[in-house]
């Protein structure tokens, strides 16, 4: 990590893209291979899944909150919608308009949590017949892909495990640093924020998954308490900017935002006006400011 971290925004990008699609691939290329040699389950698992899920039962203890509050936990953790996370990373990217970018990013609710982890619960329910004296946690989709395909999918999943705990924790460092260069420009400050961020890891792998999984469902409340505030304040302007968007699209046009689009709102800026945001962008006149 600090090899990388240390060579900057564009080593980060570079080892991240090329991380993140290949861990996602891989691990739904294997699901989709267990679920297909155990075909025949495909009806059972269904109908387990709308029966357990569904039942009178279940919607009263989901109403007593403890299904409720794992399910929230487990999908913020997924894919991080409603904490203000995510949109370090959407708003480092070129687009001509942010609306643009603002449907890239709700495609991460539907492809981690919908497709990814629809993918590992049919691993396990496909795999594993009787839950009732399952291990918990990734143990269980361990021993599920294990029991399918045999001792040596242990390691290939513990590739993929690694790749995304460790494409996550770049991705969450370098929202920390973007955060930072925009408060101050002191290197020195930017170099402690480096070393805390080795220490935390390094205090993270030595600490019991429990430890990890609680600190990380307690910052991550706080980190949606707060944003959903900002969200709600900034409402007004999404509409505003949804609107000229499908308006342009209705027009039959790519759309392109200016802020003089919206002459209202205070404090953009970038989106100067058309040439700035459609024309190329000047590397080397870039580096030396």
């Amino acid at each position: 990590m600090g090899l990388v971290i240390f060579g900057g925004v564009r080593r980060i990008a570079s080892v991240t893209q090329t991380l993140v699609p290949v861990m996602a691939l891989l691990y739904l290329l294997l699901g989709l291979v267990i679920v297909a040699m155990h075909i025949e389950r495909l009806p059972e698992v269904f109908a387990q899944i709308f029966t357990q899920a569904f039942g009178p039962n279940e919607i009263v203890g989901a109403a007593l909150g403890y299904i409720i509050l794992t399910g929230a936990k487990r999908g913020m953790f997924s894919n991080e919608a409603g904490l203000g996370s995510a949109p370090n990373a959407g708003a480092s990217a070129a687009v001509t308009h942010p609306v643009k970018q603002g449907l890239v990013q709700t495609l991460g609710v539907y492809f981690d949590t919908f497709l990814v982890c629809s993918i590992t619960a049919f691993i396990i329910l496909v795999s594993v017949p009787d839950l009732a004296n399952a291990e918990r946690g990734i143990g269980l989709t361990q021993g599920a892909v294990v029991s399918a395909l045999g001792s040596w999918s242990n390691i290939l999943l513990i590739v993929i495990i690694f790749l995304l705990a460790f494409s996550s924790i770049l991705g969450n460092y370098y929202y920390g640093q973007t955060n930072i260069e925009f408060i101050t420009s002191k290197p020195g400050v930017l170099l402690g924020y480096r070393l805390f961020a080795i220490a935390a890891v390094f205090a993270g792998a030595l600490v019991s998954a429990d430890v990890v999984w609680n600190f990380a469902d307690g910052a991550m409340g706080f980190m949606a308490i707060v944003n959903l505030v900002a969200i709600a304040l900034l409402s007004g302007v999404a509409f505003k900017l949804l609107k000229d968007y499908t308006q342009q699209r209705r027009e039959g046009l790519d759309p392109v935002f200016t802020k003089a689009r919206l002459p209202g709102v205070r404090g953009i800026e970038v989106w100067e006006d058309e040439l700035s945001v459609t024309g190329p962008i000047d590397l080397p006149a870039t580096r030396r400011r």
